[in-house]
């Protein structure tokens, strides 16, 4: 019986596909060979080199043999080598004549490094292989249950993880190279508008005790509900847009020289009720009159202006509720490769969910979140401001401002960050006891609420680069606007 000619032309093209993955056992006989011959090779590739990056299983173990007696300050030679082996045919050699050949055939130490990398370089690219291997069998094979979304994002974040493990820095460096980078930073902080090391927040008083919003950190912007912790939050995000200028770089690349490229996740609401509140800051037309569109022709006019300025600003706001730590890392690391990245903003901290299941542990959930939160500021090299709620102890206390201890599931909160911020406005308080007019506890009331109207506090309750303390800001509750504070002896001399 013949075979179809369209299963023939099928099997063909399996045929020439075949392909074996890349590797280079040459580069792993010499580098083994040099190791064998001077342990010294070792220490040049200990870095970034393990055993499971060899392509071959016996060149894995003798590398993995190897590491052994180096770090027991023991001689990985031939000889050392053979008595953990054990007997293994070779392609007609024993294991020892396997090792004297690797020393006698083995290249210099100066050529170690150069071999290792190589080494290197051809794992990655295996594993990038499985990868798409791994991606191709799961959208085959997937349970109905199973979201295309959840796929896209692990296969996300293992190729983020292989792109940020595919270099070969890291250890020890030498003294001079930090110093160069302590007065680059330096450097680029005089260049710098507000002559910051940080991202200047656009609040001149917030900035001077903290030195703008510094990389890698995360921040934490908590208070009471109503005390206008996202304004505060939506206001310098803003800020730091609007002040963003980047600066064409040798290889083509944009390099932030001012302000940044800001990536806003809302949780709580939507993208254009944020909008709303930017529009009422920018225009300075109140947000319920916006909203209700109560507004007049030159009201309007103002709203179509500033929202004609806002239209270029890298200001991207990811609306989805509901989202783990896990998800959001993975579209925070997309942002950053895809448009570029200079702040984070999480509103809020407890709308995040961990990889355990709902109902289980809460405070270790929150501390899955924290800790992914920090690690995450540190690989995308960028500030994370997370806001967070209170517990409802302050209201229980006669002094309402905030301490560390009021934070909701505090202990990891507390100790995952860099910085921890509350916003406190005695005028939210004052106001909700007012007494009834023409009483002289109204008198009293109204000359407190004259004392603290229009004003909010900042208080740092820790930070690890410099001081604590309270900051003063004025706030302008019907555009939701924190500026800084015309205080008196600022203003110029009367004549």
């Amino acid at each position: 019986m013949a075979i179809p000619s369209t299963l023939t032309a099928n099997l063909e093209p399996v045929q020439q596909e075949y392909r074996v993955a890349p590797h280079n056992i040459d580069a792993e006989q010499a580098l083994l060979g040099a190791i064998l011959v001077n342990n010294d090779a070792f220490y040049r590739v200990s870095d970034f080199l393990l055993p499971e990056h060899f392509m071959e299983e016996v060149h894995r173990r003798i590398y993995e043999v190897s590491i052994t007696l180096i770090k027991a300050g023991k001689l990985a030679s031939p000889i050392t080598l053979k008595t953990y082996l054990g007997d293994a045919d070779l392609g007609g050699l024993t294991v020892g004549q396997y090792l004297a050949r690797l020393a006698a055939e083995a290249s210099t130490v100066i050529n170690s490094e150069h071999y290792g990398r190589t080494i290197y370089d051809l794992a990655l690219r295996r594993r990038l292989i499985t990868i798409g291997e791994d991606l191709v069998n799961g959208a085959y094979e997937a349970p109905v249950e199973t979201s295309p979304r959840e796929q896209i994002e692990a296969t996300e974040r293992r190729l983020y993880e292989l792109a940020e493990t595919g270099k070969y820095d890291g250890g020890f460096q030498k003294f001079s190279d930090a110093l160069t980078a302590a007065v680059d930073m330096a450097a680029k902080a005089y260049q710098r508008e507000g002559r910051l090391s940080g991202i200047a927040t656009g609040l001149s008083d917030l900035d001077a005790k903290m030195g703008g919003l510094q990389a890698s950190d995360l921040i934490i912007l908590a208070g009471r509900p109503g005390m206008g912790k996202t304004s505060l939050a939506t206001n310098i995000a803003f800020n730091i847009a609007k002040a963003y200028v980047g600066e064409k770089q040798p290889d083509g690349s944009i390099a932030t020289k001012n302000g940044g490229i800001v990536g806003f996740f809302s949780l709580e609401m939507s993208a254009e009720q944020l909008a709303t509140r930017i529009i009422a800051e920018q225009s300075g037309v109140a947000s319920y009159k916006i909203r209700r569109g109560d507004i007049r022709p030159e009201e309007f006019y103002k709203i179509t202006d500033a929202a004609r300025d806002m239209q270029t600003i890298p200001f991207y706001i990811d609306q989805t509720g509901g989202i783990s730590i896990a998800q959001l890392a993975a579209r925070a690391r997309r942002l950053k490769r895809q448009r570029g990245l200079d702040l984070l903003v999480v509103d809020y901290l407890q709308l995040l969910s961990g990889s355990s299941k709902k109902g289980e542990n809460r405070v270790q959930e929150m501390t899955e979140i924290t800790t992914g939160m920090k690690a995450l500021a540190k690989e995308l090299a960028v500030p994370i401001v997370a806001l967070s709620q209170l517990s409802r102890q302050v209201e229980a206390r006669d002094d309402k401002r905030p301490q560390l201890s009021d934070l909701r599931e505090s202990g990891s909160i507390e100790q995952d960050a860099d910085v921890v911020m509350f916003v406190f406005r005695e005028e939210y308080y004052v106001k909700n006891k007012k007494p009834r007019e023409g009483t002289e506890e109204f008198f009293t009331w109204e000359a407190e609420m004259n004392r603290v109207y229009g004003k909010a506090e900042v208080i740092l309750g820790k930070q690890r680069h410099g001081p604590t303390g309270t900051v003063e800001l004025q706030f302008d509750a019907e555009i939701t606007r924190f500026s800084n504070l015309a205080q008196t002896d600022r203003l110029p001399d009367n004549h």
